[in-house]
């Protein structure tokens, strides 16, 4: 049986609906608070170095987040499914990929001068979507080259070896 840690601030918020769900399913946890002022020096560099940043990097994932949460991947009824994804691939994610691709412009990463947790989310959500479209990122060899350098990180690559083979 694992062993789950919940780390959260010392407060209700986003993590009472997870205390919740263990006390409802009878889960053991460590509900492990912290406070406010020790944020910075727990937080990793992957949310951003500095304030901006760390807004750059949620308006990223929330960019992609939003987009990825329009698909159907609930709708039972295959025909209109296959109807939604192919208006979201074909007419909407164009214009998303383009302005990804402009933000990215020259650099290495989407922000600063190391990974953050940004880039990650769209290599995740990038291969999904290369599932529906294998060509979606033809036109755009810049997201295709933070793909692959996102998949060579080390512990990334080896978590790529490792994981379950799933389709999604």
């Amino acid at each position: 049986m694992p062993n789950y840690k919940l780390i959260y601030f010392n407060m209700r918020g986003r993590a009472e609906i997870i205390r919740y769900i263990f006390a409802y399913l009878d889960i053991k946890y460590e509900d492990h608070r912290i406070e406010q002022a020790d944020w910075p020096e727990i937080k990793s560099n992957l949310a951003g170095k500095t304030e901006l940043e760390q807004c750059q990097v949620d308006a990223i994932v929330d960019t992609l987040d939003d987009f990825m949460s329009r698909f159907p991947w609930a709708e039972k009824r295959q025909d209109i499914k296959n109807q939604i994804f192919k208006e979201l691939l074909t007419c909407d994610a164009p214009p998303l990929l383009q302005n990804l691709d402009t933000y990215l412009g020259e650099n290495e990463w989407f922000i600063g001068d190391s990974v953050t947790w940004a880039d990650f989310y769209w290599e995740i959500c990038s291969t999904t979507l290369l599932v529906f479209k294998p060509d979606l990122l033809d036109i755009h060899p810049r997201l295709v080259t933070l793909r692959k350098k996102v998949q060579s990180i080390p512990a990334i690559a080896d978590w790529i070896l490792r994981r379950p083979q799933t389709k999604l």
